[in-house]
């Protein structure tokens, strides 16, 4: 498929001039003595080198009897033309240059099969470059450039804010929990109908079929199933945001943090949220399990959601924090100068946090039933959190939001006597064992170390990392509704 413009550009601009002159039989020379300019500078503007000013178009389309919107087409006027500009565009792209070649001038003499093998080969050298560059270290690089936008942010995105809450509106929300009976009405207003079915390819979250205006989701989410209204929202996201195609693993990974975000805000619409947490503030009350049960949404959406309104609505900095049963950092924010630990590039994910921090030690204790508080002493000053533990699918979990503690003053918890020290990232802290422990077991223990097999896995790829494209079209021919005979 060739990649072409939505508006034109010079060298399409160039390449229409060329058909024109040339259907005409007229040469350089000739169209040049018509229009009072060179034929260098012709030849410059038909190879896309030059980009002519409007009075010359008007010129160039008197001398050849067309209109001005004759050259503007962003369209290119013959298959071959079409070639032509893509064999250039690939001949000036970083990743031919790396290759060292010399380029191949894409003229009239070259055999139409010739450009067409070349343009084949160039896209397929493309794609292998967008696998390439998906690599864990660009997932991560990605990921830190995302959060340290966000973190400058407040994580706070007001565009998307307004669109999700007015469509929420429209689709009858009020107050309190978005129903499943909102969510299909958002999605019919965009001409969407959701379908639940059980057969979704394992790869996938959601399938939209374009072409018939179906969003697909599994049982799960229906009514009087798990409630994920989030995947119908976030399916529902692409749309309204006008995501195209991703041509990047960082432009994946920035959509799928919007249209989180957009189902963040539709499930829980600005207007209500702060109003919910401007009071619990007023009564020093504030709470994650509240905002959670107001608007019937899991304990780590409530927390995240929160990220996003307590700086910008409450003028509190804030912190969060999902970690796994083994301590390593699932997901992670901070504007509240929580010193978070990072690796040499300064990814988080992944990444031990203290023994001592609260939503490290919450996994240790026995009644994990209710949220757990916590104050920690930390090089970077003092912080209070409230932590929640659970499990899933891939095993124990704790979820964290913290403040420091001029703001703890604020949120329920916050006369906890519960307080520890934490000095990491100093490793006497809590990874460096005891000098007995070292003298006693350093040469007479032999561990068998478990393999995280992520580290030797490839991160997926694609257009839609990690989805298998045979089984979603074999999906969508199997639940497309079928042509009508006429």
């Amino acid at each position: 498929m060739l990649d072409l413009p939505s508006s034109p550009d010079a060298l399409t601009i160039g390449r229409r001039l060329r058909h024109l002159r040339t259907a005409q039989g007229l040469t350089l020379d000739d169209l040049g003595r018509r229009v009072g300019v060179t034929p260098s500078l012709l030849s410059l503007i038909e190879n896309g080198r030059r980009e002519p000013r409007l009075a010359l178009l008007r010129s160039l389309a008197d001398a050849l009897d067309v209109s001005v919107t004759d050259f503007l087409n962003p369209e290119p006027p013959s298959r071959r033309a079409a070639l032509e500009i893509a064999l250039d565009r690939a001949q000036h792209s970083a990743g031919f240059d790396r290759l060292g070649l010399p380029a191949v001038r894409p003229g009239k003499t070259l055999p139409l099969p010739v450009l067409e093998q070349l343009v084949g080969l160039h896209s397929e050298l493309a794609r292998r470059d967008l696998e390439a560059v998906a690599t864990p270290e660009e997932a991560r690089r990605a990921n830190t450039q995302i959060r340290l936008e966000r973190q400058a942010r407040d994580n706070y995105l007001p565009e998307i804010e307004k669109l999700a809450e007015d469509m929420a509106r429209k689709a009858g929300y009020t107050a309190g929990a978005l129903t499943h009976r909102s969510v299909s009405r958002m999605a019919e207003h965009l001409g969407f109908a959701i379908v639940y079915v059980d057969d979704l390819p394992s790869s996938t979250r959601t399938i939209t079929d374009l072409a018939n205006g179906r969003i697909y989701l599994p049982p799960a989410s229906s009514p009087g199933g798990h409630g994920l209204r989030s995947l119908a929202l976030q399916a529902i996201a692409h749309r309204v945001l006008g995501h195209e195609r991703p041509t990047s693993y960082d432009e994946f990974l920035r959509q799928r943090m919007e249209i989180t975000y957009f189902a963040s805000c539709a499930l829980m619409p600005q207007s209500a949220a702060v109003a919910h947490l401007q009071q619990h503030k007023k009564e020093k009350d504030l709470a994650i399990e509240d905002l959670r049960d107001a608007f019937g949404v899991t304990h780590e959406a409530a927390a995240q959601r929160f990220t996003s309104l307590a700086t910008h609505h409450l003028g509190i900095p804030v912190h969060f924090l999902r970690i796994g049963g083994d301590g390593a950092i699932y997901r992670a924010y901070a504007n509240d100068g929580l010193p978070l630990p990072t690796d040499v590039t300064g990814a988080i994910e992944g990444q031990p946090v203290c023994r001592s921090w609260g939503v490290r030690r919450a996994l240790a204790l026995r009644d994990r039933s209710s949220e757990s508080y916590q104050y920690t002493d930390t090089p970077a000053g003092t912080f209070w959190c409230s932590t929640q533990t659970g499990s899933g699918t891939s095993g124990q979990m704790a979820l964290a939001i913290g403040v420091p503690f001029s703001s703890a003053t604020w949120f329920r918890g916050r006369d906890t006597t519960n307080r520890h020290q934490s000095t990491c990232p100093d490793e006497a802290c809590c990874r460096r064992p005891r000098a007995s422990a070292t003298a006693r077991w350093q040469d007479a223990s032999w561990p068998s170390a478990r393999i995280h097999q992520q580290v030797f896995t490839a991160l997926p790829t694609g257009a839609f990392p990690g989805v298998d494209a045979r089984e979603v079209y074999a999906f969508l021919d199997r639940h497309a509704p079928q042509p009508t005979e006429t």
